[in-house]
């Protein structure tokens, strides 16, 4: 799906560099800093990516956009089932597949025939963004949509009248069936298609054809609080792999003049990001439940497990992201029950594994402390409130946190978060166990971010400690679990 490009580059808002304050207040903003509407992203930690179009009923995964909209004809849609297996297995939202690099609109566009109404379904009556965004509501799941800007099916693909023709399009998504939580658009442009006929490849200047700050200017306008994703943002990038892996040194923060299409290692950099970068532009992480991002019958039998899913939210959610997980519906237009099986599987795991938060049950102990204060105390780690964290002093960058408990219990993850609103700052840090009268590490990582979960493989102990080894300024720790 993901062809590199950074169409946008110099209109990227960088965050802002302050100083620390004094010891007697609240630490100042480290380097960039999140917008409000990326707190909230966080928040969600799994959202669903629905494939659905022409492709589902040829076997492709990209349409030449020579299909005929007659072929568009799911026997037994039902939009709640989607929904109600998203609600029932802890998913926040879901992003549409509204338009592919085929062209095929799922909602009747003023703009084109090639679309749902020149099909059989519900007699071209039919209109899935509406269905889809009324589901989505009714289930307390946000609404986001994928609208490529590459299209295979238009005459004038490559021409300025295009642009006109994708902005048209966006203002009938942005205008017409609710809030918007994220537009999402990928880096696959231009190539052979069927273009009105013409039946050959084309090439556009990716950097320039699209003018984006345009676009993506108008769109804000309509919905201010919409997040943009594409390969290198403005407010959410894409991680540089779709396996479902996020790295393990993740900095929300990267430098996006550091970005062209080409480089030597820009997956590994989109990956990890950049230590003091300049704009605030989180990872985020896409894989799909199957080996395809459309419906395909042969892949019933490859569906991920259960297991493998939780293996997923380890490395997406637990480092610092988000998973955005693509869930196709079959012929009928129903997820098939192979992946509903997984799901449910993935969400008994998960109620399993955080069943019991250990550190509810323990005392906090923390050296240095932000003036000696208890509002900036190691209880507050464990307090429940995303807006009290324990500080250290300005210019001290190290420090430890101590979990004791009154007998020895058994430890299989930790979960850490950093107090991210006001910048990332942990750039290195270790966790030990009390073991035979002295501690043991037993993990040696870098970044925290939003959220960091890792594995304590049943350890045996009656106290841990998480000592800060490196920060960027002094560390703000908001949340400590253990399970």
């Amino acid at each position: 799906m993901n062809r590199f490009y950074i169409p946008f580059l110099s209109f990227l808002l960088c965050g802002l560099v302050a100083c620390e304050s004094s010891n007697d207040g609240v630490p100042e903003p480290y380097g960039a800093v999140p917008s409000e509407d990326q707190l909230a992203w966080y928040d969600m930690e799994m959202n669903a990516f629905i494939h659905f179009t022409i492709n589902t009923f040829t076997d492709k995964e990209w349409g030449y956009g020579d299909e005929s909209p007659e072929l568009f004809n799911p026997s037994a849609l039902d939009t709640d089932q989607w929904m109600s297996v998203l609600e029932e297995t802890g998913f926040s939202g879901t992003i549409l597949t509204a338009k592919h690099h085929d062209g095929f609109a799922l909602w009747p566009s003023a703009y084109t025939e090639h679309d749902i109404a020149s099909s059989p379904y519900k007699d071209g009556k039919g209109n899935l963004v509406k269905e889809v965004s009324e589901a989505a509501k009714a289930h307390g799941l946000q609404f986001g949509v994928y609208l490529s800007p590459w299209d295979r099916n238009r005459a004038d693909y490559g021409e300025e009248s295009y642009i006109t023709y994708y902005r048209n399009q966006l203002k009938e998504l942005f205008t017409g069936y609710g809030p918007v939580f994220e537009m999402w658009f990928d880096g696959a442009n231009g190539g052979d298609g069927y273009y009105g006929g013409a039946n050959e490849e084309r090439k556009i200047d990716r950097q320039n054809y699209y003018d984006w700050p345009t676009t993506l200017k108008m769109v804000d306008s309509m919905q201010p609080q919409v997040l943009f994703f594409s390969d290198a943002g403005p407010d959410l990038r894409w991680v540089g792999n779709e396996r479902g892996i996020g790295g393990e040194t993740h900095w929300n923060t990267i430098t996006t003049d550091t970005l062209y299409a080409g480089k030597a290692g820009i997956e590994e950099l989109l990956q990890s990001g950049t230590k003091n970068g300049k704009s605030w532009i989180p990872a985020e992480v896409n894989t799909s439940i199957r080996p395809g991002w459309f419906y395909h019958a042969s892949e019933d039998s490859l569906v991920r497990s259960p297991e493998n899913l939780f293996e997923l939210y380890l490395t997406s959610v637990g480092r610092g992201s988000t998973l955005l997980l693509n869930i196709p519906p079959d012929r009928r237009g129903l997820f098939h029950e192979n992946d509903v099986a997984s799901l449910r599987g993935f969400r008994k795991i998960l109620d399993s594994v955080f069943a019991e938060n250990l550190a509810e049950k323990a005392t906090a102990i923390a050296t240095p402390v932000r003036g000696d204060k208890p509002v900036y105390a190691a209880d507050k780690v464990l307090d429940g409130d995303a807006g009290t964290y324990w500080a250290t002093n300005d210019g001290v960058t190290t420090g430890s946190i101590e979990l004791s408990w009154d007998a020895s219990q058994t430890l299989n993850y930790i979960s850490l978060q950093e107090y991210i609103k006001l910048g990332q700052r942990v750039a290195a840090f270790t966790v030990s166990v009390w073991e035979d009268g002295a501690w043991k590490e037993v993990q040696n990582q870098t970044t925290i971010g939003h959220k960091r979960i890792l594995k304590l493989n049943g350890v045996e102990t009656s106290k841990l400690k998480i000592e800060i080894t490196e920060a960027l300024a002094c560390p703000l720790i908001s949340n400590i679990e253990v399970y």
